[in-house]
């Protein structure tokens, strides 16, 4: 990284406060390796650093800031500088700096912005959370099916400046209603005297304002655009949402996924690593800790229920093998259960296929458990040297795969038809489940075999 590689030259200069110098290799710099070097230097800098920038440049670096650098920043600016600042930045970025912060402060940032931008920033601010319209911007150009392409090019020479991407040239008609768009290169390649209106197929996919966010993230993976349009209720377009912002929302989903995965609490994934207080961290955790905490005590029910009904030297030489098979079944389920998530989520696999996926992972299930247990028979038989062990291990091992590959392949789908989050319900639950039930399985077995019931 540039940043990390230029950094020690960067606080010399600030140390010795050599402004004229730090402002010329700025200069040089692009906007995501300033903002990694403003990020890395103490919070008293930052501020001086940051006034050396030409405005431009300084709008384009506070777009590339974490969220609480940018706090930082607003809290040791003027008014004027933040309200400079506010005015130039990207709605949609300063849509997602404006929600994140308290009610009180939003209203004080409009209270700077241009009467203009205001009105326009309390009309994204305006759409539910999480919806395509809080992740739009209103800048784009548009043009009506009667235009010629001279006229559109000169359009975007006057107006283009401003806009959000210039990929794509969309296509209204009197009402403002969407009827196509047109990647530019159209444009440069056709006659000028050509109309609009035969460059249209009317071929166009746009979203709606009011979808969530994960929508727009599938349309642009599925249809693999740079930019897609937004239209209301009535088909009029308002605004567009550019694959940088889709980017940023796929990567939080896939961290609130991952932390999910772990049984962690999705705030988590708001705040970085050494940003988050002790207390935060532990409350994230606590809640399924705790959970699995009491669930485990089901684990140590059925020890002691089975220990019970058999004789010592019995329950030693099976207490041996105890932790393979628990690990087993917990690997098992596991991932299975990351096969389905991740397949419920790209639409590989519906509500309805449950009994289709049931049915495969039963016999996945079945397949690895024969693998496995032909190595747990060989292995137990190599350490005991008695049949009877070998044929509870292997035994044991092809039940506890195939009963833990159904299972797990059931949970994810039930969580997502209850409506409830399968990234946060499965793998801790299949854990518990699986240590609990594996061990039934297991000492069932050697009942059964031993003749004990």
């Amino acid at each position: 990284m540039l940043g990390a590689t230029i950094l020690p030259e960067i606080r010399e200069l600030i140390e010795t406060r050599k402004f004229t110098e730090l402002r010329e290799v700025f200069s040089e710099m692009l906007p995501a390796d300033i903002a990694e070097i403003l990020v890395e230097i103490p919070e008293k800098d930052q501020a001086v650093v940051f006034r050396l920038l030409p405005h431009a440049l300084a709008t384009d670096v506070f777009e590339f800031l974490d969220f609480d650098s940018q706090k930082n920043l607003i809290k040791a600016l003027g008014k004027e500088e933040v309200a400079a600042i506010l005015d130039d930045m990207s709605e949609d970025d300063r849509t997602a700096l404006l929600e994140e912060l308290p009610a009180a402060a939003v209203k004080q940032m409009l209270s700077l912005l241009s009467p203009e931008e205001r009105a326009t920033a309390q009309s994204l601010l305006g759409y539910p959370p999480h919806s395509v319209g809080r992740l739009m911007t209103t800048d784009y150009i548009d043009v009506p099916p009667d235009w010629t392409v001279k006229q559109v090019l000169d359009h975007i020479r006057e107006n283009g400046r401003d806009s959000e991407t210039l990929n794509v040239i969309y296509v209204t008609d009197d009402k403002g209603r969407l009827i196509d768009d047109i990647k530019i290169r159209e444009f440069l390649l056709a006659p000028l005297d050509k109309p609009v209106s035969e460059l249209m197929n009317r071929q166009f996919v746009a979203l709606s304002v009011t979808d969530d966010q994960a929508t727009a993230a599938e349309m642009f993976k599925k249809y693999g655009r740079v930019a897609l349009p937004v239209v209301d209720g009535n088909g009029i377009l308002v605004g567009i949402v550019t694959v940088d912002d889709v980017l940023a929302v796929i990567e939080q989903e896939e961290t609130k996924d991952f932390l999910s995965l772990g049984g962690v609490q999705t705030a988590a994934a708001e705040r970085t690593y050494f940003d988050s207080p002790l207390w935060f961290v532990v409350r994230n955790r606590i809640g399924w800790l705790l959970f699995l905490f009491v669930g485990g005590t089901l684990t140590g029910n059925v020890v002691k229920f089975f220990h019970e009904s058999i004789s010592e030297a019995i329950a030693a030489a099976l207490a041996i093998f105890t932790p393979l098979l628990i690990g087993t079944g917990g690997n098992t389920g596991s991932q299975t259960v990351s096969t389905i998530i991740r397949s419920l989520a790209i639409g590989e696999i519906e509500l309805g296929d449950w009994f289709k996926v049931l049915l495969r992972e039963t016999m996945t299930g079945a397949t690895v458990g024969l693998l496995l247990g032909a190595i747990g028979f060989a292995w137990s038989y190599l350490t005991l040297n008695d049949w009877h062990f070998s044929a509870i291990v292997g035994g044991s091992v092809v039940a506890i795969c195939v009963w833990s590959s159904a299972v797990a392949s059931q949970i994810p789908i039930v969580a997502e038809r209850l409506g409830l989050d399968p990234t946060v319900l499965s793998a801790p639950l299949i854990t518990t489940l699986v240590d609990a039930t594996g061990l039934v399985i297991y000492f069932s077995i050697a009942k059964l075999v031993f003749h004990l019931y």
